[in-house]
């Protein structure tokens, strides 16, 4: 994996993107997909802006969309060696909300198909008191096309997520000033 490398999102990214693209305010999930990672540069910008330091980098994020307030969903590259398919999804919002939503892409896939994007998986609770997820039969193609055996309820996937990466937030928090 190289840090400032590629900047074209994997097959599976960007395969559930373009169904984003596709139904962007039609499902009640508040996330829109970009067209790429945002570039090194870019990403240096936002998450200086976002922890007010500005002697970090971005180089451990590869951000892919944002939600309509400007959170950022990232993949976090903190799985030193291994591919981006296999670092956890991530989300920092607007407001301070952090969480990481999903152990792997994979499991970031079955997220999408179940109704949910990442600020929904972040805070846990639902937008509007009459959201309920939908169910996206051609987000849950793809998630069975490219990760069969990842296969979860949302809740499932957030849930192992959380487990696994508990210190997050606490993480991020250190680097903000």
């Amino acid at each position: 994996m190289h840090v400032n490398g590629d900047r074209q999102f994997p097959s599976p990214l960007a395969a559930a993107m373009t169904v984003r693209f596709e139904c962007i305010g039609e499902d009640g999930v508040d996330f829109e997909p970009y067209e790429s990672f945002l570039t090194a540069d870019e990403t240096t910008e936002w998450f200086r802006a976002w922890t007010g330091n500005g002697e970090l980098n971005g180089d451990g994020f590869r951000v892919f969309g944002q939600d309509g307030t400007g959170g950022n969903a990232a993949l976090w590259l903190v799985r030193e060696g291994r591919e981006l398919v296999e670092q956890p999804v991530v989300f920092l919002g607007s407001e301070g909300e952090t969480g990481v939503v999903a152990c792997d892409l994979g499991a970031f896939l079955w997220l999408l198909a179940d109704g949910f994007g990442p600020w929904e998986a972040a805070t846990s609770y639902e937008p509007e008191p009459d959201w309920a997820p939908l169910v996206n039969r051609d987000l849950v193609a793809i998630a069975e096309q490219f990760a069969p055996d990842c296969r979860a309820s949302a809740a499932a996937i957030v849930a192992q997520a959380t487990r696994e990466f508990p210190d997050f937030d606490d993480t991020i928090m250190k680097l903000c000033r």
